[in-house]
């Protein structure tokens, strides 16, 4: 073979070999790529779920056959706050009509104008000058002119200045917690509250808030999610003995038709401790009916429960 024979087909397998290279890494780099931007999308989607914005106002006006357990539980607070927040000295007792604030916010003092003060200068008073004379020049008389001239000098009035009036401080209103926080509530993990057969599925149409679950009398009721008790009592019509669980500054759980509640009012739960027993308190049969909320607002248990498991 030709040495320059050789030279071509060294060059050829050298190509061949750089292609087959080459085609060989490119898909790595763009599934790699790809994979990144859609590892992004998702992490993106689920902030933009997660920071829904804020429906509650800043002020409820109250209504008829409300109270602050009421107006608590459906704006996803601790009533033991909004009445801290209010002056509100009995929980009970609230009016119609009243102004319920939901936020917090530091009120603007009214401060008085002060009295006007006149700032004009204080003239001196006016002196009549002396007037000339004519002596004959003598050191007696050079004496008498000096004493003329000591005399004739005009007082000087010292004036006070006017005190500047003091700018009055004006306080800015403070923003309301939940709304100038933007920061995100960490991912909670929810468990089902109690074992047994779905008997009622959440339904906004329906005006259903809820899953119902039945069970037996005295079966335990477990909190779905850790958090701290809000609520523990039996004030709220419709839901016989209840527990409610603020979990974060978003969501809160409930607890409805208990026979026996097992925790206090102030109480840090874990997820699955044991909260209540089940009942029928206000309900035609016994069952458990739980709530999710989110800032107050209702939101179907199914998104958070594998409900297949019971």
């Amino acid at each position: 073979m030709k040495p320059i024979q050789l030279y071509t087909l060294l060059v050829a397998a050298a190509l061949l070999a750089g292609c087959a290279s080459s085609g060989q890494r490119a898909p790595v780099a763009e599934h790699s790529e790809s994979a990144k931007k859609k590892a992004v999308a998702v992490e993106t989607a689920h902030k933009k779920v997660s920071r829904e914005k804020d429906w509650r106002p800043q002020v409820h006006i109250v209504q008829k056959g409300d109270t602050l357990f009421s107006i608590a539980f459906n704006y996803g607070f601790d009533y033991h706050e909004l009445a801290e927040l209010n002056g509100i000295q009995d929980p009970s007792v609230i009016q119609i009509g009243q102004q319920i604030r939901l936020f917090p916010g530091s009120a603007t003092s009214a401060i008085r104008p002060a009295a006007a003060v006149d700032s004009r200068p204080i003239e001196p008073p006016v002196r009549e000058q002396p007037r000339l004379a004519k002596y004959a020049y003598s050191e007696a008389a050079v004496a008498q002119i000096e004493k003329i001239q000591e005399q004739a000098k005009p007082e000087v009035a010292v004036v006070a200045k006017p005190e500047a009036k003091p700018k009055p401080e004006t306080k800015a209103e403070a923003k309301p917690d939940s709304r100038a926080d933007d920061g995100e509530d960490e991912a909670l993990e929810w468990s089902m509250p109690a074992k047994g057969k779905l008997i009622g599925e959440f339904s906004e149409s329906a005006n259903r808030k809820g899953i119902d679950i039945a069970g037996k009398l005295g079966q335990p009721v477990t909190a779905s999610a850790p958090g701290k008790v809000v609520y523990s009592g039996s004030g709220l019509r419709g839901y016989g003995k209840l527990v409610i669980i603020k979990h974060n500054k978003t969501y809160l759980s409930a607890y409805a038709h208990n026979d026996q509640v097992l925790v206090k009012e102030g109480q840090n739960v874990t997820r699955g401790q044991k909260i209540a027993e089940m009942g029928n308190t206000d309900a035609d049969q016994v069952k458990l009916h739980f709530e999710v909320r989110r800032f107050g607002k209702p939101v179907d248990p199914a998104k958070y429960l594998s409900l297949g498991k019971s």
